[in-house]
């Protein structure tokens, strides 16, 4: 049975048709050197302007980004090796020769992986709030890893992040402007106005607020300073509690 020209997901397109299989392309990478940074221009063939998708789930954001922006390559990473064989497999049905998928954590890959001023976007949607305060810890989102984002970025590139945690998007505005020029976006993406992720996609089904940012690399803040400042913010410690813990929870289930 040849498989369906577009792909639905929640009611929603999944952007891009699939193509026939003599036009398809690779698009995972394997594994990742030891060492970084990477080289963008041998990894894509070409110099290019370089979008990152850390935790990019099953890639609907960087397909849609790719697809409308062929002049543009995309590097996309997530822990779970389950859902970067999905993404993969999307990207190399729709024969898109400007995207990557690997898997890594986005904390490893922006702070050894992304380079030093070489990015024109990052970007970051639903980090794991990790609701259990023995798991606190392990949020992403701190002031260190702005820190690795505001180096890897070029100057005046974008930093866009979005999360349907109240609580977690409360310590974001707070800490986000010490390295990036913040503006919240209200409204959803002109670009994908049904939602530019799966998360996004069920948590507005469900009647959830969206938080959604976008920043700009601030320039009067040094690579060092950015450092140095990084260690005299506070970690992100808030107690999350919600509809969203809900969500949260049968996001794990279905990510595995």
């Amino acid at each position: 049975m040849q498989p369906a020209e577009i792909e639905m997901e929640f009611g929603v397109p999944i952007p891009g048709r699939i193509l026939p299989s003599d036009q398809w392309v690779k698009t995972g990478i394997k594994r990742l050197p030891e060492d970084g940074p990477l080289d963008w221009e041998a990894i894509f063939g070409r110099k290019a302007p370089i979008v990152l998708d850390l935790g990019c789930g099953n890639g609907r954001f960087t397909l849609g980004s790719a697809l409308a922006r062929p002049e543009v390559d995309h590097f996309a990473i997530d822990v779970l090796p389950m859902v970067i064989r999905y993404a993969t497999r999307r990207g190399n049905q729709r024969g898109l020769s400007n995207v990557r998928f690997a898997v890594k954590d986005a904390e490893t890959f922006a702070r050894q992986y992304a380079g030093d001023g070489g990015v024109a976007e990052v970007h970051l949607y639903h980090p794991q709030p990790y609701h259990d305060a023995r798991q606190a810890h392990r949020r992403l989102f701190t002031p260190r890893f702005l820190a690795d984002v505001h180096r890897a970025l070029q100057p005046d590139g974008l930093f866009v992040v979005q999360t349907d945690n109240p609580d977690y998007w409360e310590y974001m505005v707070r800490v986000v402007p010490h390295f990036f020029a913040f503006q919240e976006q209200a409204e959803p993406w002109p670009d994908s106005p049904e939602g530019r992720t799966r998360r996004e996609i069920v948590a507005r089904q469900r009647g959830l607020k969206i938080f959604r940012g976008i920043g700009r690399r601030r320039s009067d803040v040094e690579p060092a300073a950015a450092l140095e400042l990084a260690r005299s913010l506070p970690e992100p410690k808030f107690r999350s509690r919600g509809p969203w813990c809900d969500l949260d929870r049968w996001e794990s289930s279905e990510r595995g």
